[in-house]
């Protein structure tokens, strides 16, 4: 087992979790908040837009089992990459769509993606790729949202529509 990390944003990190976690390969997903400014932010200030954090997601994953390409492909179908700072209606410079890589692999593998998802849209790809200089894990209520709580109204008309859209991806990998 050859075990990677690779740490993503692209909006809510509830909604990345609940997909990434049904990768196969995906020992471990983590949400947090990174890319900002303040030291041990909260909950309520990332969403106050203010400390320049992204909601993200880190992933662990056997990098035999499933790679970093096959990871941000699904990734650049999660979410929307087209829209600035933006997912559905959430809307700020934390719901950014970026990629924060740990290796100059990843690097490049990320850049490689970006250019081959920009083919695939017929709007601008606004994904960044950042440093991952601190991640913060998001407080514990945060861990593992969707399956403690499929009914409340953002999963159950958010998280549920998005797991079904791609479900034979997921199937797939």
């Amino acid at each position: 087992m050859t075990d990677q990390i690779i740490t993503l944003g692209g909006g809510c990190f509830w909604c990345l979790e609940a997909l990434f976690q049904r990768l196969t390969g995906v020992s471990q997903v983590t949400p947090g908040y990174a890319g900002g400014d303040t030291k041990n932010p909260t909950y309520r200030e990332v969403c106050a837009g203010n400390t320049g954090h992204a909601e993200v997601i880190q992933i662990t994953f056997d990098s035999e089992t499933i790679s970093v390409g096959d990871l941000l492909e699904f990734f650049f179908q999660a979410h929307d990459p087209t829209t600035l700072n933006r997912q559905g209606n959430d809307v700020g410079t934390q719901y950014r769509s970026t990629i924060m890589p740990l290796s100059p692999e990843q690097a490049a593998l990320s850049r490689a993606a970006l250019d081959q998802a920009a083919a695939q849209f017929d709007e601008p790809i606004v994904t960044t790729i950042e440093p991952l200089e601190t991640f913060y894990p998001a407080e514990a209520y945060h861990h593992d949202y969707y399956n403690q709580n499929q009914s409340v109204p953002y999963c159950a008309f958010v998280i549920s529509p998005k797991l079904e859209k791609l479900r034979d991806r997921l199937i797939d990998k």
